[in-house]
């Protein structure tokens, strides 16, 4: 399993641990990802805000530059980048003019043949779930974890939904690969307020407050995302949000490719585990005790 690999801006920055975490489940799965060669950012999400324009003519370049290099599929772990590379590709395969004026800009050849992933759809439907359990070595047992889809992954479904817009399974089956419970909750695919981080901070907090909250009410113990915007939001965010509200405990907020990777056995510090805001000691006390267990058995 080959594919090209855009990083985006966030995972080479705030993100860090998201590439991290990512790079290292897909070592550990045999899954070869190869950087896009010498890309650029996609445009997320100042672009698409301000200029329609660059908001197709980036990513065609992103994408032409994968399909220069013999790519005909390109792997992003950042929400925000799968649903602009989508989108880009959507309106150049279906519009004659929006294929133009995105060829016109960059003065290179493309009309949306190379096709985007995020890697819960690489993980889920190319690589399995019976394939990636049989190579879990700690696994989480009793862990209750909520999966927070967030929008950008399942809307619009037209353009990026790998799985059901309204109601997404693919991240809580993973979760249960990797030996813990997945907590079904109603609040999956909510907005967490990522575009309005840096101007509307008050709206952020309110909407990651009620998040926490109704996780905090399900009774979870973390909470699993596959969006660097998602994660920075509730993990980074999380002691503004809960200010001045009804208390609630610490909730760690992990990516998904942190939790896989804990489950395959992959040390902490090679996830990116040490950049989280918000512990997560409990996590790892709870692999620990699995490895105990079986360290005992044998």
């Amino acid at each position: 399993m080959k594919y090209a690999f855009f990083p985006g801006c966030s995972l080479e920055s705030t993100a860090w641990d998201y590439d991290k975490s990512t790079r290292a489940v897909c070592k550990a799965l045999g899954i070869e990802i190869t950087d896009v060669p010498d890309w650029v950012c996609c445009g997320s999400s100042p672009a698409h805000a301000s200029n329609a324009s660059l908001s197709l003519a980036l990513p065609a370049l992103n994408l032409h530059k994968a399909q220069t290099a013999g790519y005909s599929e390109v792997l992003t772990a950042c929400a925000s980048c799968y649903a602009r590379l989508r989108t880009a590709n959507h309106a150049i395969r279906k519009d004659p003019t929006e294929r133009e004026r995105a060829q016109r800009i960059i003065e290179k050849p493309y009309a949306g043949a190379v096709n985007v992933r995020h890697i819960l759809d690489i993980l889920f439907n190319d690589y399995g779930v019976a394939e990636i359990e049989k190579r879990i070595t700690t696994p989480l047992k009793g862990l209750r974890v909520a999966s927070y889809y967030g929008c950008l992954l399942s809307r619009p479904k037209e353009v990026v939904a790998f799985d059901d817009a309204e109601h997404p399974v693919c991240m809580d089956k993973l979760v249960k690969v990797a030996g813990a419970e997945p907590v079904d909750w109603p609040f999956k695919t909510e907005c967490c307020g990522a575009s309005l981080s840096i101007s509307k901070t008050s709206v952020v907090n309110r909407l990651g407050y009620k998040l926490l909250s109704m996780a905090h009410r399900a009774g979870v113990e973390c909470i699993v995302v596959a969006c660097s915007l998602c994660q920075l939001n509730l993990d980074f965010r999380q002691a503004d949000a809960k200010k001045d509200q009804a208390d609630i405990p610490e909730i760690p907020v992990v990516y998904i490719t942190q939790l896989l990777g804990l489950a395959l056995g992959i040390p902490p510090k090679d996830l990116g585990l040490d950049a989280l805001m918000v512990s997560a000691a409990s996590i790892l006390d709870r692999r620990a005790a699995t490895a105990g267990q079986a360290g005992r058995r044998a």
